[in-house]
C-alpha cells in the first residue's frame, strides 16, 4: 500500500505540516493500515540516527552558531567588502563571496541566508541596489553552502553511502568554487546593466588589516578540512573542535561572547540539531517502508528499462532531483531518493563520490527554484518583501547555477581531481 503511503505524505505537504511530521503521520498510517505493530516506529527512527558520524552534525551546528554570533561573519563580509568593493556590483560579489567563506562554518544554506542576509541585505539596500536583487544574490549564493567542506549533507550522504567523508569533502570543493565564481559573474554583469554602485577602493594596507580580521574564521576551516583529510580526527571529533574553537575565538579574541549568550546559543543549537534528527529518524522510518514495498528497487529497474544510455539516465536523475529539491528539505531528500538513485547511477557506472557531488547540487539548486525554495522565503522575509519579487530576481542565478551543475555532471575529473590526488 505505498499509494496510502504517498497519498497521505503529499497531502500533509499541501496542508503545510512541516517535512518530519508529514513523513511521521503518513508511515503511521501506513503501520496501521497494514497491521504492523508500532515498536517498529521507535526502532527504526531510532536505528536511523544511531550512526556515529552523524554527532558531528550537532556540533557543526552550533560552530556555525558560535561564530556567527561571535563576530566572525561581520568581519567575513568586512573582508569581503575589502576585495570586490570597488568593483561595480561590489557589494553583491562581497555578498557571495561571504557566502562561499561562512560556507565552511555553517555547512547549510537556510543558515547562511539567514546569517549573511540579515547583514548584507540591509546593506546592500541602503547603497541602493533593488531589495528583490539582493534577496536573491543571497538566497542563490547559499547554496554554495553545503558544497563547500564541511557539508552537513555530505556528512549525510557518507551515512548513507559508506564513502569517505574526507573523499566526499575534496570532491564538493571544487563544484562549489565553481559554482561561487558563476555567482559572482552574474552578480557583476547584472550590476553594470543596471548601474548599482561601487565603493572606493581599499587600499593594500585594508585588506591586509580585513584578512587578518577574518583570518580566525579562514583558519578554522583548513583546520576541520585538513584535519580529517590528513586523520588527524574524524567529522565527529572535528565538529568538537570547531565548537571549542569557536569559544575560545568569540570569548577571548572576538569578546564577543558572554556565558549568558553561551548558554542561549547552546539552547538554539540543540532545538535545530533536534528537528534534524527527528527529521532523519522519520525519513529513515519512511524510508524503510519505500524499501520492503520495493519501490526503490522497481524505479531502479523502471528508468534502466527507459534506457541504459548513460546520459539519458543521468539527465533523469538530475530533472527528478530538482524537482524533489524545490520542495522538500534537503536531507530528507537525501535519506529517500539517494540510496534508490545510487544504484541507478552504479548501473551506468557513474562513479559514486562524482554522483554524491552533483545530487547534493542539484537539491541545493532545488532550495531557491519558484515557488517553494526554502531560501527564498528565508531571503524574502529578511528582506520584507514578496517571495514572488524575489524569485524574479533569481533566473539569472538559477540560470548559471544549472550551467555549472551540467559542466559538473558531464565532466567527472572536476569532482574527481582533488580526491584521486590527495588519496591516490
Amino acid at each position: 500500500m505505498v499509494v496510502l503511503l504517498i497519498s497521505v505524505f503529499l497531502i500533509c505537504l499541501v496542508l503545510r505540516f512541516p517535512i518530519a511530521f508529514s513523513m511521521g503521520i503518513a508511515c503511521l498510517a501506513y503501520l496501521l493500515f497494514e497491521g504492523i505493530p508500532l515498536i517498529v516506529i521507535s526502532a527504526k527512527m531510532y536505528s536511523g540516527i544511531d550512526v556515529f558520524v552523524l554527532l558531528s552534525v550537532p556540533g557543526f551546528i552550533l560552530a556555525g552558531n558560535l561564530m556567527n554570533h561571535g563576530g566572525l561573519t561581520d568581519k567575513i563580509i568586512s573582508f569581503c567588502n575589502h576585495l570586490f568593493g570597488h568593483l561595480t556590483g561590489g557589494l553583491a560579489m562581497a555578498n557571495v563571496g561571504s557566502s562561499m567563506l561562512f560556507a565552511g562554518i555553517s555547512g547549510t544554506a537556510v543558515a547562511d541566508t539567514a546569517s549573511i542576509g540579515s547583514i548584507m541585505i540591509p546593506a546592500m539596500k541602503k547603497e541602493g541596489y533593488d531589495s528583490s536583487f539582493a534577496c536573491a544574490v543571497t538566497a542563490c549564493s547559499s547554496t554554495v553552502g553545503p558544497i563547500i567542506p564541511p557539508s552537513v549533507p555530505m556528512i549525510i550522504v557518507a551515512t548513507l553511502s559508506g564513502l569517505s567523508v574526507g573523499k566526499l569533502f575534496l570532491a564538493s570543493a571544487s563544484a562549489g568554487l565553481l559554482l561561487g565564481l558563476g555567482m559572482m559573474v552574474v552578480a557583476y554583469v547584472i550590476s553594470k546593466i543596471k548601474g548599482y554602485p561601487k565603493q572606493a577602493r581599499s587600499s593594500f594596507i585594508e585588506i591586509i588589516k580585513g584578512f587578518f580580521q577574518a583570518f580566525w574564521s579562514i583558519l578554522m576551516v583548513f583546520i576541520i578540512l585538513f584535519g580529517i583529510i590528513g586523520g588527524a580526527f574524524t567529522p565527529t571529533e572535528a565538529s568538537i573542535v570547531a565548537v571549542l574553537y569557536a569559544v575560545l575565538v568569540g570569548i577571548f579574541i572576538n569578546n564577543k561572547l558572554s556565558l549568558n549568550k553561551l548558554i542561549e546559543i547552546t539552547i538554539d543549537s540543540m532545538k535545530t540539531s533536534a528537528s534534524l534528527m527527528l527529521l532523519i529518524g522519520f525519513a529513515n522510518l519512511f524510508g524503510w517502508i519505500l524499501l520492503i514495498e520495493r519501490l526503490p528497487q522497481e524505479m531502479a529497474t523502471g528508468i534502466l528499462d527507459i534506457t541504459q544510455n548513460k546520459y539519458l539516465v543521468l539527465l533523469m536523475i538530475n530533472l527528478l532531483l530538482i524537482f524533489i529539491g524545490s520542495f522538500m528539505e534537503t536531507i530528507a531528500a537525501l535519506m529517500i531518493l539517494f540510496p534508490i538513485l545510487l544504484k541507478v547511477a552504479l548501473a551506468v557506472d557513474v562513479d559514486p563520490t562524482h554522483f554524491a557531488v552533483f545530487a547534493v547540487l542539484n537539491l541545493m539548486i532545488g532550495l531557491t527554484t519558484p515557488p517553494v525554495g526554502v531560501c527564498l522565503f528565508v531571503a524574502s522575509s529578511v528582506g520584507k518583501i514578496s517571495v514572488a519579487e524575489v524569485s524574479k530576481s533569481t533566473w539569472p542565478f538559477l540560470f548559471v547555477s544549472l550551467l555549472i551543475l551540467t559542466i559538473v555532471v558531464l565532466f567527472p575529473s572536476i569532482s574527481l581531481w582533488l580526491p584521486d590526488l590527495i588519496y591516490d
